[in-house]
């Protein structure tokens, strides 16, 4: 499963640009699906006959976007000027390589040099609006012959596993999930399930609201990556997440609160199976779940999600350990929904 993270990492799919990582993943999950489409918005839908059949399959999903950058306008001095897609912290993306439109044109985000820098300017993090790339062109017509307005911008990341069971890299939220419902497709299956790769989660879980509403679930899991701050300058009740430490199991975030008794359910699984997990010790952060739960007449939602450090930068950090458990209990789950659904009448 790792070398299967390590490669859809290494594909590019800010929020909008879906495409090229959409078409990766079809290639490893058309084989082993009944069927398998992709609607208006973007979504790459597919579905698994499973040993029984069901009026309302399980669905389950998981993000295929980033986050990353648009090209807003390019210069006469032939530096791109550009603009955030999706939650990006301006503080971690000076001088980081980047990778322009489809051609993967390379540059670097630059700032006025720090000798220019005054020292009351110093103390202050710049705006975005302040930075650009430089792709090395010499003028404005050798960079508008290089890139264009509108090119996706994704960070240029090295997939690194290091230290005890850690993995380093960009897109790990939600490459993640997306490498654990190719391998739950994979496997013969015990119920009839849905498995959506959602577009543009990272502006706003779109792409999930118009696959619910198609799809019409009764019970659905998103299988996430989500924050990690197990770092020396967080506190104890603010660190949200620790690596390491297992799946967390949805109670609440920002966009739902998950239904108890899926969360429950997750809980006793992991338990009988010796499962490490964990909840949120801070509410933070959000899943597709904000946009399944209030789709199509009302879903049951559960999340099952991976802790990841340094979350929307480059670097992200993730615990291997914690993947693999994440994919033994989403699996446990299909299994115990197979057997009994529990899910509350429409």
């Amino acid at each position: 499963m790792i070398e299967l993270i390590k490669e859809l990492c290494a594909v590019p799919g800010v929020s909008s640009f879906e495409d090229e990582i959409r078409a990766r993943i079809e290639r490893e999950i058309r084989p082993h699906a009944s069927d398998v489409r992709t609607d208006a918005v973007g979504n790459l839908i597919a579905f698994k006959r499973g040993a029984k059949r069901a009026d309302h399959p399980l669905m389950i999903t998981a993000h295929m976007d980033e986050v990353g950058f648009i090209v807003k306008k390019i210069d006469d001095k032939g530096f791109v000027r550009f603009a955030p897609v999706g939650g990006i912290d301006r503080r971690t993306v000076i001088g980081k390589k980047v990778l322009i439109g489809k051609h993967r044109i390379p540059g670097a985000i630059g700032l006025r040099a720090y000798h220019l820098v005054s020292a009351k300017e110093e103390k202050i993090v710049p705006d975005i609006a302040d930075m650009y790339i430089d792709i090395g062109a010499a003028d404005q017509k050798q960079a508008q012959s290089l890139v264009s307005i509108g090119d996706e911008i994704v960070f240029d990341s090295d997939f690194v596993e290091f230290g005890d069971g850690m993995i380093k890299a960009k897109a790990l939220d939600d490459r993640i999930g997306c490498a654990a419902m190719i391998h739950l497709i994979q496997k013969e299956l015990p119920i009839d399930c849905a498995f959506v790769f959602t577009a543009q989660e990272e502006t706003g879980a779109r792409g999930a609201f118009g696959a619910t509403f198609s799809i019409r679930p009764r019970i659905a899991l998103v299988l996430e990556g989500t924050t990690a701050a197990d770092v020396p300058s967080v506190k104890g009740h603010r660190r949200v997440t620790c690596a390491g430490e297992g799946p967390v199991l949805g109670v609440m975030d920002r966009g739902a609160i998950y239904d108890r008794d899926l969360f429950e359910r997750l809980r006793h699984l992991a338990d009988n199976r010796g499962i490490p997990w964990q909840t949120k010790r801070f509410i933070a952060g959000g899943t597709d779940a904000q946009a399944i739960q209030t789709t199509a007449g009302g879903v049951q939602v559960a999340a099952i999600s991976v802790p990841v450090r340094y979350i929307h930068t480059s670097s992200s950090v993730a615990s291997i350990r914690d993947c693999h458990h994440m994919v033994e209990l989403a699996e446990a789950f299909i299994h115990s929904v197979a057997e009994d659904p529990g899910a509350k009448s429409e």
